[in-house]
């Protein structure tokens, strides 16, 4: 490059341009990757499974039957919500793994 060569007004700013469509596609397949990414969380020694997806999608909620039977309508609800909030923490811990390092801490 000769000295003093400036590059064309614009040309900068088409360089970022495309580094943020890379970007955006690359957050774009992480995201979908993430969906079809499955965790299951217990509670009550696995009496109580709720399973979620990485983009926090209920797919299955499973209740041992014995523990129906029991009866006792307020544990049955105190496992499901411990069940759900431990798949609800280890899905968004998932994609902030997966997403953190290309969104670079933009809130997603």
């Amino acid at each position: 490059m000769a000295k003093g060569y400036k590059a064309p007004k614009g040309m900068g700013q088409m360089g970022m341009m495309q580094q943020l469509q890379k970007l955006q596609e690359q957050l774009q397949l992480a995201q979908e990757q993430l969906a079809q990414e499955t965790i299951t969380a217990t509670a009550g020694g696995g009496a109580v499974r709720v399973t979620i997806t990485g983009d926090q999608r209920c797919t299955a909620v499973e209740i041992d039957p014995q523990l129906l039977q029991d009866g006792d309508v307020e544990m049955i609800q105190d496992l499901m919500l411990a069940a759900f909030n431990t798949a609800l923490e280890r899905s968004r811990e998932l994609a902030a793994e997966r997403l953190g390092p290309l969104a670079g801490g933009l809130p997603f």
